[in-house]
């Protein structure tokens, strides 16, 4: 007889998620993402962090300041990672993912085909780059869900 207490697909592909959320070295939000296909196959994998050929201690983590004195115009989110790491086609596939993705991600996700999103946490609801994000994925439709049943990590 087999045994019963074995992890869900959502537990294990949000596990994979949560664990390269901690490859981020931003110290103040670490996001993970995994992509997988209509076979339930891992087909990319990412999380946030400066691009490869940019020195982690030479460009900013600040949240705050001038603009280019901070984060934001440097960091690739995890999705975009996620989507760059690709090893097949994303068409129709899946994305678990940290923390809903913004905007820009949601413009990328729906370009590249990815038809569900499921989502660890929101921290960011009701801005209007999460009211501009789901709009956009709703008139993609593109389905979103969110999912925290990870007890068992």
């Amino acid at each position: 007889m087999k045994r019963t207490d074995y992890i869900s697909w959502d537990q294990y592909f949000m596990g994979v998620a949560l664990l390269s959320a901690k490859r981020s070295k931003d110290p103040n939000t670490q996001v993970g993402a995994c992509l997988i296909n209509t076979d339930k196959r891992i087909i990319g994998i990412g999380y946030n962090g400066f691009p490869s050929a940019l020195s982690d201690d030479e460009f900013p983590w600040e949240k705050e300041g001038n603009f280019s004195n901070t984060k934001y115009p440097y960091v690739v989110h995890a999705e975009m990672n996620a989507i760059l790491n690709a090893t097949q086609s994303l068409k129709n596939a899946t994305l678990y993912v940290t923390l809903f993705p913004c905007h820009e991600c949601s413009k990328m996700l729906i370009q590249a085909g990815i038809k569900e999103i499921v989502y660890y946490g929101q921290k960011y609801e009701q801005t209007e780059s999460d009211v501009a994000a789901k709009k956009m994925l709703d008139a993609a439709k593109v389905s979103y869900r969110l999912f925290n049943d990870i007890h068992f990590i």
